[in-house]
């Protein structure tokens, strides 16, 4: 029941993002692209970390910010939109099914949208590093990340009061974490008081968990445990929202 429910919720998002999935696919590939050729390519060439060249260490890095930006924006942005913009929202509010399978079904679009542009980047990726393997551990990391940021953009729209409200949001929250989440960079590097505060951060362990099995090392498993921490966090705080908004 809940199921399907949460597919009914989904159905019309999965409708307008099949009409214009390749625009959608292009634009969401510019940004990966972009940081793979001027970091991989550009800034690490040549540069080996750990027995590891920095093309196929950055490419798991830039998978999970992937991951995060198109999750948070596909479920965040849209469900915003339909909020504030066409009020749509109250009437599913007054649909006879659970918060819960709302909020779930929500939040899905942003998983399907995280999940199809990061598998579209993996595949651009491979063609450039084809010794990064992709298993059932490393697609079990992405769709938690997926959906772990997609209840955190249900959690931003459900609290925004104005479409500005998801930008500031955005700049604040994510921003730092695209540059300071172990995306581009090892966390050996950085100074052991830092370290601990960038352990705080979700992307923090996406990376490190995708990084690990992408390369055939050992798993980090208290890492994605933190994930699903994070997104109980998430998905129980933006239920906490909608139950105020639907009193």
């Amino acid at each position: 029941m809940i199921a399907l429910d949460s597919y009914s919720i989904l159905w019309a998002d999965l409708v307008a993002l099949k009409r214009r999935w390749p625009r959608y696919l292009i634009t969401t590939l510019i940004s990966p692209v972009l940081y793979l050729v001027a970091f991989g390519w550009g800034l690490g060439r040549g540069i080996n970390l750990n027995g590891t060249s920095y093309l196929e260490f950055v490419v798991p890095g830039i998978i999970a910010l992937t991951a995060m930006t198109t999750s948070f924006n596909g479920a965040g942005t849209r469900l915003n939109v339909d909020r504030l913009f066409y009020k749509s929202f109250d009437e599913c509010l007054m649909a006879p099914i659970k918060l819960h399978s709302l909020l779930l079904g929500k939040a899905l679009i942003g998983v399907v949208r995280g999940i199809i542009s990061s598998v579209a980047f993996l595949v651009v990726a491979m063609l450039i590093a084809p010794t990064i393997h992709v298993g059932p551990m490393f697609l079990l990391g992405l769709f938690i990340t997926c959906l772990t940021f997609s209840f955190l953009g249900v959690l931003a729209a459900l609290l925004a009061k104005s479409h500005e409200d998801m930008g500031t949001f955005a700049s604040i929250v994510l921003l730092p974490m695209t540059f300071l989440g172990g995306t581009f960079f090892s966390l050996s590097q950085v100074p052991v008081g830092l370290k601990y505060a960038l352990y705080l951060l979700p992307l923090t362990h996406a990376s490190l968990w995708l990084r690990a099995a992408a390369l055939n090392q050992s798993l980090p498993w208290a890492s994605l445990l933190v994930l699903l921490v994070f997104f109980v966090a998430f998905m129980g705080s933006a239920l906490i929202a909608v139950r105020k908004m639907s009193i």
